[in-house]
């Protein structure tokens, strides 16, 4: 029976989007032993995962030296057969090639990487030659299984359901108005102008993380709608991705949000003001769609990450959306 590490350590977005690689492992070897190693504050995502033998979790907070020695230590007991390690940075690189594992496999971007025993090539994604991040990750395993991607996907329990029932009346739509990144958070005022202009009668749930809170608040304070209320602190991952699959429509910026929808296949407008989703990291749903600015700007995107403020002070890539675009994905 085969066990495989798969080491992400990044951030929650990352984390959904590597479970791809646990889909298509478990599609192949539907036997093996498949752990995950991430950080602590992710392992909700993975949360009575039903292909998941053991989740391993690095707490960054605790002293890194120290972490390392303690993962070192539980990965080489577990005597795995392929270590497969998705991110590119020295800690985890260290912890793949200190494994012990038959196999070691990451990126050549890795610092580390010349002390695996395959190192894969890392291949940035542009308008020209498009590469999901599912294709990247695909990458890492396609030498033991085959070309096709798998999607991410979570699994929400019974009760996440059922916490996120408790919230629900139809019809519904979904918005996750916050992001880490400025440049990559769709303006509040322009959020306010867009649920004025929904009907009456819809449902709108406002998520996030409980520091988006005073977002939240600001956007219903600033609306006309009656209808809308904030669960932001109030749904674990895994809930709000319950919440998110049977509404009408999920209006989301370019973050982790966006991914949960693609990991429970629920309707996703995903909007893009800095970065594009040529960077490979679109939304995936059956029903989705991406909504940005419809005229070239000299300065978008302004980087791969987002900024904390716009560099041109100028902010067109999202002040110039219009909210008829949003209304179109949603079918209003």
């Amino acid at each position: 029976m085969p066990r495989f590490l798969i080491i992400q350590t990044a951030f929650i977005g990352d984390v959904v989007l590597a479970t791809g690689i646990l889909e298509k492992l478990h599609h192949w070897f539907p036997e093996a032993k498949i752990d995950f190693l991430l950080r602590k504050g992710n392992e909700g995502l993975l949360k009575d995962h039903p292909f998941l033998n053991e989740l391993l979790i690095w707490d960054k907070k605790a002293g890194k030296y120290q972490e390392l020695f303690r993962l070192n230590r539980v990965i080489r007991n577990n005597k795995y057969d392929k270590v497969i390690n998705v991110q590119r940075f020295a800690a985890t690189g260290l912890l793949t090639a200190l494994s012990g594992a038959v196999e070691t496999i990451g990126y050549d971007k890795n610092p580390l990487s010349r002390f695996f025993t395959r190192r894969v090539p890392h291949v940035l994604s542009s308008k020209e030659h498009p590469k999901h991040e599912i294709e990247r990750c695909n990458d890492l395993v396609r030498h033991f299984t085959d070309d096709k991607p798998f999607r991410p996907k979570l699994y929400p329990t019974a009760a996440d359901y059922e916490k996120a029932a408790a919230f629900r009346r139809d019809p519904y739509i979904v918005i996750a108005p916050a992001s880490v990144w400025f440049t990559k958070q769709y303006p509040a005022g322009k959020w306010i102008a867009f649920i004025n202009r929904l009907p009456a009668s819809l449902n709108i749930f406002l998520i996030g993380a409980p520091g988006d809170e005073p977002l939240a608040q600001q956007i219903i304070s600033g609306s006309g709608h009656g209808q809308v209320q904030s669960l932001c602190g109030q749904l674990s991952f895994l809930q709000s991705a319950a919440l998110m699959q049977s509404a009408v429509m999920n209006y989301v910026n370019d973050s982790a949000p966006m991914h949960f929808a693609s990991a429970v296949n629920a309707p996703t407008a995903a909007v893009y003001c800095s970065t594009v989703p040529s960077f490979g990291f679109g939304p995936l749903s059956d029903v989705s769609s991406v909504i940005e600015i419809e005229t070239a700007l000299y300065c978008r995107p302004c980087g791969l990450h987002g900024r904390r403020e716009c560099p041109e002070g100028h902010f067109r890539c999202a002040l110039d959306i219009r909210e008829d675009q949003l209304l179109a994905a949603g079918g209003f």
